[in-house]
């Protein structure tokens, strides 16, 4: 029962410590490609959770199939189709920052955040 519960939980501490790395990598970083590889991570680590809590042990895919008499239980399809949201729109700002990114090194030739302090002039 103890393993049963562990395991069950494992998802959830998985997506706790990629958040956790991904927040350190945001606030400890100056260069802008890890601060965007931090802020990947912390999308990961919030498609990873939702992913956990639509889980359910025992339950079939929210497919039909024709005999759903015998499926007791199925997993949440609504967390599913967030998730798969989620990810797009995470690629297309990823896509969006990265542009940005290269836009100010060709302007400053660094991409070290407090370089971009001499935008403001």
């Amino acid at each position: 029962m103890m393993l049963r519960q562990l395991l069950a939980n494992a998802p959830l501490a998985g997506a706790v410590i990629v958040l956790l790395i991904g927040c350190w990598m945001i606030l400890r970083e100056r260069n802008l490609i890890r601060i965007i590889m931090g802020l990947g991570l912390i999308e990961s680590a919030v498609n990873l959770f939702m992913v956990a809590i639509g889980y359910r042990f025992g339950a079939d895919a929210p497919i039909y199939t024709g005999h759903l008499e015998r499926a007791p239980s199925m997993v949440l399809p609504t967390v599913q189709a967030l998730t798969l949201t989620s990810i797009v729109i995470g690629l297309a700002t990823t896509a969006m920052l990265l542009s940005f990114a290269m836009t100010l090194h060709r302007r400053t030739g660094s991409l070290d955040a407090e370089d971009m302090r001499r935008l403001k002039r």
